[in-house]
């Protein structure tokens, strides 16, 4: 009897050791956003009165923006120059963004099972009419882990990737969207190159219509 008490009582730790493993997995990789959530993040933040002379509402700037921004489109993200990918981050840094833990297969640019999710999110919010005529940037990057030129071209076919995805399965003009590739420039934990929330995809709305009539 004492056998038998011993031998369910270690099946059941067993069973409730294998159940809370599976539920902090789950947890672990429960990071897809809904499309609500992309698509608040990436709203235009309405302009303050008091702030509608200010440097941000300066018709020249705005002028040169657009102009810098219609010499990237259509143009391959390896084709991107150094001085032209820090440009596209200067512009972004003050623009609607959101990070996006989009994973690769390893190694490669095919997006992961567990991402799609977030991908298809991605692509219903960008289609909503909010954002319509909007160009948007789509910018991988890698962890700290690998060669220099390796990461950077890695990031590059993985943004390509991404912008092929929304084009091809949502229908979004392809010149709307900016692919570039930073590699393993641009770390969001610097302090651990290793750390899988470098490897992301980033998608800023860069608030500079192209057609007003699309």
């Amino acid at each position: 009897m004492t056998r038998f008490d011993k031998f369910f009582g270690l099946k059941a730790i067993t069973l409730t050791a294998a159940l809370s493993m599976t539920a902090g997995l789950a947890l672990a990789g429960d990071n897809n956003f809904s499309s609500d959530q992309i698509l608040n993040a990436l709203k235009p933040k309405p302009a303050t009165r008091g702030l509608s002379a200010g440097p941000q509402a300066d018709p020249a700037a705005q002028a040169k923006e657009s102009t810098f921004l219609n010499t990237v489109r259509n143009r391959s993200t390896r084709s991107l120059s150094t001085g032209e990918r820090e440009q596209i981050a200067e512009l972004a840094a003050t623009k609607p963004k959101i990070d996006l833990e989009i994973q690769f297969d390893y190694n490669s640019a095919d997006i992961a099972k567990t991402s799609v999710p977030s991908v298809q999110a991605l692509g219903k919010a960008l289609s909503d009419p909010s954002l319509k005529g909007s160009t948007f940037v789509v910018a991988g990057h890698t962890d700290a882990i690998g060669g220099e030129e390796y990461n950077q071209g890695l990031s590059e076919r993985r943004a390509d990737t991404i912008k092929k995805y929304l084009v091809q399965n949502y229908g979004l003009n392809g010149t709307d969207l900016v692919a570039v590739g930073y590699g393993k420039s641009k770390l969001k934990d610097t302090a651990n190159g290793a750390d899988p929330i470098n490897r992301r995809v980033q998608v800023v709305n860069m608030e500079a219509n192209t057609t007003a009539s699309k």
